[in-house]
């Protein structure tokens, strides 16, 4: 069994206030937040020099493929952030589940790999990669726990059942 398979069967029926609590939030969250770190370093130092020695195509290119990168992990980071705040107790639970506070720019952000990627940096090909690896993982785990929140698990049903009409 995946880690994926693991995460995601820990996962079912936990809510979005538990999973903000726990060592899978924590993992992620310090992850996600050290790529942006990463990423703010490289773009604006080694990868601003590299953008110009590049030629005219792969600097256009560079130039949409950073942006796709950023905003992965400023939607990623915004994401993390809400969930944090969330368990905290700074924002009310039904707020972070809002439409609002979800994950957003999915057109531009699971947008595939360009085809000359090749000519890239390879750092910024490598950032690509680990933003969209971390992108999708939180795009999951959204999802999964979105759906934990209006299906509750069998056991809560069975738990409200036993209450309203004893055991």
């Amino acid at each position: 069994m995946s880690v994926v398979e693991l995460d995601e069967r820990a996962l079912s029926g936990m809510t979005m206030q538990a999973f903000a609590g726990s060592a899978l939030f924590n993992r992620t969250f310090d992850e996600g937040m050290s790529l942006v770190e990463e990423a703010a370093r490289y773009f604006d130092g080694r990868g601003r020099a590299e953008a110009r020695d590049l030629s005219g195509k792969a600097a256009m290119l560079y130039s949409g493929e950073s942006l796709r990168v950023t905003t992965r992990l400023m939607q990623a980071a915004s994401w993390l952030l809400v969930q944090r705040a969330m368990h905290e107790g700074d924002m009310a639970v039904e707020d972070a589940a809002d439409e609002r506070y979800r994950l957003g720019s999915r057109e531009i952000c699971f947008g595939g790999r360009p085809e000359d990627a090749a000519m890239l940096p390879k750092t910024l090909q490598v950032l690509l990669a680990r933003s969209e690896s971390l992108y999708r993982r939180i795009a999951r785990l959204e999802e999964i726990l979105l759906a934990s929140n209006h299906e509750p698990s069998v056991r809560v049903q069975l738990h409200r059942l036993e209450q309203a009409f004893g055991k």
